[in-house]
């Protein structure tokens, strides 16, 4: 297939039909620092995108082979807001979907569109990044086609974010010597905060990037993801921790009070105990599992 690929495994969504929109070749707006499609001139449209029809064409065959699949996801080579034609796309995908959600990967910066962000509000999951809250890092991490005004996107972010009945998820990626201080996570989660999602994942490098930066460590990421307490978050990480942590019911009651888990920390950080104790907490109603945007997290 042209546009259609996967599925594809994810810890974030689950299994996922890829809707690529720009298959010729990389297109965005943005040519970020860390970008695994590597150096690219940015753009701010997509050359020769395919049809409405098209896609629908291959999604309607991929999804009668693959009908358990948990989202259809519109991406690109780049930023698939820039797609045409997104609207009209979004309403063919909502007619061939049966169990599946629908979700976008964007940067962010339709936030400054009302027309083409409005089109998003018809999915299931939208998904921005927002890599800084600081306009002067914002710009040498992402380094926009335009000087994007950074209190824009987050204004019109909120504004989405108020009217939109689906499930938002923001990512922040984390570059050594760039976003990776206490006052740059100060600053998202003010922004988190105004922003409202439902859920903020936290990651860092752990594909060849376009230019020569470089992650932080698995440490670090989750020291500074404990200083976003806007909403719940989930740290994207490829190993465990290295020693299980033990908790007592009181200590766990106060950790998801504060900070909710996900069902990835459960599993793969709480020794046996601690899982104990959370089932013990569930059982008695004080601790709840909620499924935000395809994963699972458990809070007070």
């Amino acid at each position: 297939m042209k546009y259609i690929f996967g599925p594809v495994s994810s810890r974030r969504f689950g299994a996922s039909l890829g809707v690529d929109l720009s298959p010729g070749a990389k297109c965005c707006n943005f040519d970020c620092l860390y970008c695994e499609l590597g150096k690219g001139r940015v753009k701010d449209a997509i050359e020769n995108p395919p049809t409405v029809a098209e896609v629908a064409r291959e999604l309607k065959t991929a999804l009668e082979e693959f009908p358990n699949i948990d989202v259809i996801t519109l991406t690109a080579k780049g930023e698939p807001t820039l797609y045409p034609n997104l609207k009209e796309l979004v309403a063919r995908v909502n007619e061939l979907k049966t169990t599946q959600k629908t979700l976008i990967l964007s940067n962010g910066t339709v936030a400054l569109y009302p027309e083409r962000l409005a089109a998003l509000k018809g999915l299931d999951i939208v998904k921005f990044s927002l890599d800084s809250a600081v306009a002067k890092t914002f710009r040498r991490i992402d380094r926009g086609l335009e000087n994007y005004d950074l209190s824009k996107i987050i204004e019109g972010m909120a504004k989405f974010r108020a009217e939109f009945r689906g499930e938002l998820v923001m990512e922040t990626l984390v570059l050594a010597g760039f976003n990776d201080t206490e006052a740059e996570f100060s600053a998202l989660n003010e922004a988190f905060a105004r922003i409202k999602p439902d859920r903020i994942d936290i990651s860092t490098l752990d594909r060849p990037p376009a230019y020569d930066v470089g992650g932080v460590s698995e440490e670090r990421l989750r020291e500074l993801a404990r200083l976003i307490t806007a909403a719940p978050v989930f740290v994207a990480t490829r190993h465990p921790l290295a020693q299980k942590m033990d908790y007592s019911l009181e200590e766990l009651e106060k950790l998801l009070a504060l900070r909710p888990q996900s069902k990835f920390d459960v599993e793969n950080n709480f020794s046996e105990a601690a899982k104990s104790n959370l089932n013990a907490l569930l059982e008695r109603g004080i601790t709840r599992r909620e499924t935000l945007a395809g994963m699972e997290f458990y809070r007070v």
